[in-house]
């Protein structure tokens, strides 16, 4: 249908060349084939990863896998829903978030420090 469109008289100054397909697929087999091979979206995945405390959820509230010792899951999966704008700076947000709770549970135990006593 676009390229029906950009087929009209009226349009035809605007137009260079096909880009891809190069030629028209005029059946539903190949339109079909053709959605198959190159189709893609722009959108980021999310929501698949439910965190939470009920029997749901997959991860916890510390990110960790559900019956999965040492895994976390740290990833826009973890995400209720597709925010509005772009998925970058809030998954970088969740990563430090893990890295925190990860420290946390791994960091060796912090020495006292002695203090001095100079008089």
């Amino acid at each position: 249908m676009a390229r029906d469109i950009l087929e009209q008289p009226a349009l035809q100054r605007y137009h260079k060349h096909w880009w891809n397909p190069q030629t028209a697929l005029r059946h539903k087999s190949s339109i079909h084939t053709f959605i198959r091979q190159y189709a893609e979206t722009i959108y980021h995945p999310v929501g698949s990863c439910k965190m939470g405390e009920d029997s749901m959820a997959v991860v916890d509230s510390e990110l960790r896998v559900r019956g999965i010792s040492g895994l976390r899951i740290v990833d826009a999966s973890i995400m209720p829903t597709l925010i509005s704008g772009n998925t970058n700076a809030p998954v970088i947000a969740i990563a430090e978030k893990a890295a925190a709770l990860i420290l946390k549970h791994t960091a060796p135990p912090t020495r006292a420090k002695k203090v001095s006593q100079t008089a």
